[in-house]
């Protein structure tokens, strides 16, 4: 062989070397490949707990202690301390807090398997959080508020909720690699939802509930200029991951609630800490209607 033709030959050789090791890097690379959503859901459901576990359980208590900060534009922040329980049974579910304020003394949310029960701050006044929850119903009913802490959990029953998952790339939560998928209820909804996993573990670490209602038309060229549309974010966060009756849920569990209306902008953080754990414990029938006498 020509020494021409060995030099041409060496360096496509190497070429081809080059080009296959990308390949290989590419094809293993998981922000490359894609997933779908029913992988991440059932590698998800693994982390949870053995199908027989998960079946197990019919009803879940949890309590613990919570805080509440509040911060708003101008006003500074408060924070409140409190008492948390979470409790589910099948499809129904509910949160409960009780705080030391006379501005906001608790917080009760429940769905019965048929309607939402909010409670009150005091007559005809609910919080912020309860007024969202009213007018996106559909992220209670199904079971997304809570996450794996509730026997309601949508992703549970997938099948039957009728809810459609969509594949939304490897996303980054505090310099750690998660799978993102999102969240389009049955009969569908103007808010989007979206749910992140660990890469790594597949436990649900995150949920985002994201809403923009448009400005207000005025009743004139001048007073719609004045108006601005409304965001409303509300955040679940979920760590601190430990072994109950063989299926494995979150100690520390964070919502964090961001509202930017016309008149003006507020955040909520709540932070449970979530430390006894009863499973198939006997509940109320009335225990999901927080108006129930």
């Amino acid at each position: 062989m020509k020494l021409k033709s060995i030099a041409t030959y060496k360096w496509l050789v190497s070429c081809s070397s080059i080009v296959l090791l990308f390949s290989g890097m590419a094809m293993a690379s998981p922000s490359v490949q894609k997933i779908k959503p029913q992988e991440v859901v059932a590698k998800h459901l693994e982390s949870i707990g053995t199908p027989e576990a998960r079946q197990a359980a019919k009803s879940i208590v949890v309590t613990g202690t919570c805080s509440v900060t509040t911060q708003t534009a101008g006003a500074g922040a408060g924070k409140v301390d409190g008492q948390v329980v979470l409790a589910s049974e099948g499809a129904k579910h509910l949160i409960g807090m009780t705080f030391s304020s006379p501005d906001y003394p608790l917080e009760r949310i429940g769905y019965d398997g048929e309607n939402i029960s909010v409670g009150f701050l005091r007559p005809g006044v609910r919080s912020r959080l309860g007024n969202f929850i009213i007018a996106n119903q559909s992220i209670f009913k199904q079971g997304l508020v809570g996450g794996t802490l509730s026997t309601s959990w949508a992703l549970l029953n997938l099948t039957e909720s009728g809810a459609k998952l969509n594949y939304e790339g490897l996303k980054k939560i505090d310099n750690r690699d998660v799978h993102k998928l999102g969240f389009l209820p049955r009969r569908g909804s103007d808010m989007r939802v979206s749910l992140y996993f660990d890469a790594q573990t597949f436990r649900h670490v995150r949920s985002e509930y994201e809403r923009i209602v448009a400005a207000r038309q005025g009743n004139s060229p001048d007073a719609s200029a004045g108006q601005r549309e409304s965001r409303f974010r509300l955040v679940e966060d979920f760590s601190d991951f430990t072994k109950v009756n063989n299926l494995t849920l979150p100690r520390t569990y964070k919502m964090q609630m961001f509202i930017d209306v016309q008149s003006g902008t507020i955040i909520y953080d709540w932070l449970f800490n979530l430390r006894q754990f009863r499973v198939n414990q006997p509940l109320d029938a009335n225990a999901f209607d927080v108006n129930a006498s």
